[in-house]
């Protein structure tokens, strides 16, 4: 067998292509594209303003809250994406078990929550989307409809 968590075969030399192959790490990359896909939909378009008023609302029912959960959530799954990518970068490296141990079960345990929040996130900004009223929204309709729909594939990708 390959050891607790792998450890028998720690120290071996580096193969990127072997590396980037494996299952979790192309997860992380989709994850990391979805997150990127979603804060960046609604910092770009997920605040808008009325003709006669220039006070920016959020466009999912001129709720800030939904706003601001989808940016924060995509933000910090954008930024764990990227540690967890560097754990995985390091992690052969790595001969520890206890090390090992703990760090497979950090990233089990950020997967099951960020997979939770992504449902919550989901749910929230497709709520607040039903209750949107169409003169509201003008152009920005497709931005926040993407960050819905990613916000959902997400789900998965955790």
């Amino acid at each position: 067998g390959g050891g607790a968590y792998g450890a028998a075969k720690a120290g071996g030399a580096f193969d990127l292509v072997r590396f980037v192959q494996q299952p979790q790490v192309l997860a992380r990359i989709v994850s990391a594209i979805f997150a990127l896909i979603v804060f960046a939909c609604l910092v770009g378009d997920g605040y808008i303003s009325m003709p006669e008023d220039y006070h920016l609302f959020c466009v999912f029912n001129h709720n800030e809250d939904a706003c601001r959960y989808g940016i924060g959530i995509g933000v910090l799954a954008f930024l764990a994406c990227i540690f967890f990518f560097m754990v995985d970068v390091y992690f052969p490296q790595i001969s520890n078990t206890t090390d090992r141990k703990y760090l497979v079960l950090a990233d089990l345990g950020f997967s099951g929550l960020w997979t939770f929040l992504w449902f919550v996130g989901f749910c929230f900004l497709t709520n607040q989307w039903s209750w949107t009223r169409a003169e509201d929204v003008y152009i920005v309709a497709d931005s926040a409809r993407a960050a819905i729909t990613f916000s959902f594939f997400s789900i998965f990708s955790w």
